[in-house]
């Protein structure tokens, strides 16, 4: 299944049924009144967060979604049925953007959640609704009103417990091949990786999703190699994994190029990237004599101190020989379980601010005029 992270698409719900202009008739009842029913109501478009999907793929070959209008009234008060209603199926992590790309209209993050992006127009009223003591036989209905049509974006942001950034070909894609399942596509040479992959990973009897994304160049906060977008797949990430190649020739201007580009990114989109707890390693130490890599570790810690006044743990890894792994592995999942426990303290804190009385549904509802 090929990956895709984002889709424009086109919405229409439903127009609402017109109401029927209708008098009873009977033998003997030569005056029966108005029983014309009233129109159905145009069936919604509803986006909702469905397990097992992870791309957005189905989405490029079908971009129109077009909910059922509501049947009219009939004679003999029968009001007309509601137009069936149109479901987009979407992965979790979904955000649902307006067609400038800014707004934000919905953001699924847990299974089974609806939002109704688009409601159906209401069915009109037949005239049996306008009979009055002073008009007994109205001769007017309502018709439907309109459904709501737009377009709106797709944009998928995985969610991982652990997230590994670098730049291109810093063996991203082979340490997420050793440590999981996942099989990315590794070659030596830059943006091998053109989509990204995700991992669980198995460490003594525990386990974490791992994403891995292409590899970041500088101005990729702006989308150059479209970087903002891969980006967003590591914002929702408990833990960054910053990998160094300790082959190249200057690792330090290498930490120095992600680091500047996760805070302008942070800078732009306000979502906290660079503020993530991070461990740093050092890749390929198979290809590194032993005292150059303790060189290079003293070196980082010294440039992260002077410029960022706090240090990260560091490691010194080569996924091909295994070197480093479970280390860097047991670290990871210690900060991974430690954000866990924080964010199911914060639950439990808005679960009991809430009351019992004030608990959020799962469905909801959004229309054009609230933006």
């Amino acid at each position: 299944m090929k990956f895709l992270d984002q889709a424009k698409i086109f919405v229409r719900s439903g127009h609402g049924g017109p109401g029927a202009v209708s008098f009873r008739r009977e033998a003997n009842v030569p005056f029966g009144g108005p029983d014309g029913g009233d129109g159905g109501r145009g069936g919604d478009v509803i986006a909702r967060c469905v397990d097992g999907l992870n791309t957005l793929i189905d989405y490029r070959y079908q971009q129109h979604f077009k909910a059922a209008a509501g049947t009219p009234g009939a004679g003999r008060d029968r009001s007309g049925p509601a137009g069936q209603p149109v479901f987009l199926n979407l992965p979790v992590g979904t955000q649902i953007l307006a067609d400038d790309q800014s707004t934000v209209l919905a953001d699924l993050t847990r299974v089974g959640q609806e939002i109704v992006l688009a409601s159906g127009g209401s069915g009109g009223k037949g005239n049996a609704f306008f009979k009055s003591s002073t008009n007994r036989a109205p001769r007017k209905a309502q018709p439907g009103l309109p459904g709501t049509e737009m377009w709106v974006w797709l944009r998928l942001k995985l969610i991982a417990d652990a997230g590994l950034v670098g730049l291109p070909n810093a063996g991203k894609s082979t340490l997420l091949s050793t440590v999981s399942a996942a099989k990315p596509k590794i070659a030596d040479y830059p943006f091998t990786t053109l989509h990204p992959n995700l991992g669980v990973v198995g460490i003594d009897g525990r386990e974490f999703v791992m994403a891995d994304i292409p590899g970041l160049i500088e101005g990729a906060h702006e989308g150059a190699g479209i970087g903002h977008r891969f980006l967003g797949h590591v914002e929702r990430c408990r833990v960054l994994l910053h990998l160094i190649d300790g082959t190249q020739p200057d690792p330090l201007a290498a930490w120095r190029t992600i680091r500047s580009e996760l805070e302008k990114y942070d800078a732009e989109y306000q979502v906290g990237l660079s503020a993530k707890p991070e461990i740093l390693a050092l890749t390929k130490a198979d290809a590194m004599p032993d005292d150059y890599a303790e060189e290079l570790v003293k070196a980082l810690r010294d440039t992260m101190r002077s410029e960022r006044g706090e240090t990260a743990a560091i490691h010194i890894v080569s996924a091909v020989a295994g070197k480093g792994m479970n280390a860097l592995l047991r670290q990871l999942m210690q900060m991974i379980e430690s954000g866990r426990q924080e964010e199911a303290k914060k639950e439990a804190r808005k679960e009991n601010d809430r009351g019992p009385d004030g608990a959020e549904g799962e469905t909801a509802s959004w229309h054009p005029a609230d933006a």
